[in-house]
């Protein structure tokens, strides 16, 4: 098989075309638009449906098509009633480093903004996967994820009151919950994490200020102290289309 000198190395192999040559024609629009997302740049404007369905020679729902599924790659943006280049996706590292860290690694603005922090006695499902006591008193902490004041997604955080008994008295909803445990000496050990791909439900699509047909990026996370102790259990939904994860692994 012959592959383009240009090709990089994480691309389709030969941009996706089936060896039988057959590609849809909305396809073929598509990458005509990403080569001119390219030369473009980020923030700027793309044509109009009616112009590039002119330009290409092919109807306007065939270019729908094709700027439907770049958005949801995140290659374009809905800004008003037009469609621009959208930034480099956020790369989150796969880590026990806190989200402030990971976004400002990459320069931009990390923020939260506080939906709600209640307490409330443990459930049975809860304390079998944290190991807590059933109806043993747990704050919940749940948070807009924020970068350079956009909204990227949503975290909830259950941790136990024994644990941290002043939260709702002396942290900073807008900072990170990492370094308030650290000011109170409390250490990560380690952590499970799971990874899955989802659908927003209605709720989290109007936290998170994007449509439910969007696909997220959800991380379950389990963190223990250096004791082994079961310390914080997470639930954190990243939209797709703005955010890639990393991990540095070794043999």
């Amino acid at each position: 098989m012959d592959y383009p000198n240009d090709q990089a190395p994480g691309a389709p192999v030969r941009s996706g075309i089936p060896e039988h040559g057959r590609i849809p024609k909305y396809y073929a629009v598509k990458a005509r638009i990403d080569r001119l997302v390219r030369e473009l740049g980020e923030g700027r404007p793309i044509p109009t449906e009616r112009d590039l369905a002119e330009e290409y020679g092919v109807a306007r729902e065939t270019v729908r098509q094709a700027l439907r599924e770049l958005v949801l790659e995140g290659r374009l943006r809905r800004r008003g009633r037009g469609t621009v280049v959208a930034g480099p996706k956020l790369e989150q590292p796969l880590s026990l480093a806190s989200y402030t860290e990971g976004v400002r690694r990459q320069g931009r603005t990390p923020g939260r903004t506080l939906v709600t922090l209640d307490r409330f006695p443990c459930p049975e499902p809860l304390a079998a996967e944290t190991g807590l006591r059933r109806g043993e008193p747990v704050w919940h902490l749940e948070r807009v994820l924020l970068a350079d004041d956009e909204r990227v997604g949503l975290e909830s955080t259950y941790v136990a009151v024994a644990r941290v008994p002043r939260l709702d008295a002396d942290f900073d909803p807008d900072s990170s919950f990492y370094d308030y445990l650290k000011g109170l000496g409390i250490s990560f050990g380690d952590a499970d994490e799971r990874i899955e791909t989802v659908l927003a439900t209605p709720r989290e699509a109007l936290l998170i200020g994007t449509p439910p047909a969007l696909p997220m990026l959800l991380i379950h996370r389990l963190s223990r102290d250096t004791e082994g102790r079961p310390l914080e259990r997470v639930r954190s939904l990243y939209r797709g289309d703005r955010f890639s994860f990393t991990a540095h692994l070794r043999g």
